[in-house]
């Protein structure tokens, strides 16, 4: 008896070697299937969008959502009165605007946007543009005003930011 359940028992290790080697060989194939099934659905292969559909769908959200930078020609040097002494002020600035469309309006009304700048960058305090958050409140009020001013000409907000690239007080 001692010798037939040593015998089931030798025999049963190559069963079940064999049992999860079977296993393990469906797992992997099992695994492989359903990432190439994932690979094709996430990869887009099989959209059944005709090509020139889908690739002005693709430029069109591209372009609403690409973002361009606008510099303006010249930083803006004005003077404010202060405590007891005038302060020079120099500016550089930086519109952000979204698409190739707004990017070329900006650019066609530079001299527009400057002036809005220009008046409003004027009318800063000093004691409050030596704070951090006087300038943030500069460039809030100037994206404003250069809104304000586009809106009448686009009919839509064209400046997304304004960005101070430089700034250097006297």
């Amino acid at each position: 008896m001692a010798e037939e359940s040593l015998e089931l028992k030798v025999n049963d290790k190559p069963n079940n070697r064999k049992q999860l080697m079977l296993f393990g060989a469906i797992a992997s194939v099992l695994i492989l299937v359903i990432a190439a099934t994932l690979w094709r659905v996430l990869a887009h292969d099989d959209v059944a969008v005709p090509e020139d559909t889908a690739m002005l769908s693709m430029v069109a959200i591209s372009d609403r959502n690409e973002a361009f930078y606008a510099a303006m020609p010249r930083p803006f040097l004005f003077n404010l009165p202060g405590n007891g002494r005038t302060r020079l002020v120099e500016i550089k600035v930086q519109l952000m605007v979204r698409g190739k469309d707004d990017d070329v309006l900006i650019k066609k009304h530079i001299p527009l946007i400057e002036d809005a700048l220009l008046t409003t960058f004027s009318g800063a305090d000093v004691d409050k543009l030596s704070t951090l958050a006087g300038k943030d409140e500069l460039r809030l009020l100037a994206l404003l005003n250069v809104q304000n001013t586009l809106q009448a000409i686009a009919g839509h907000k064209v400046v997304e930011k304004i960005l101070f690239t430089g700034f250097v007080m006297q």
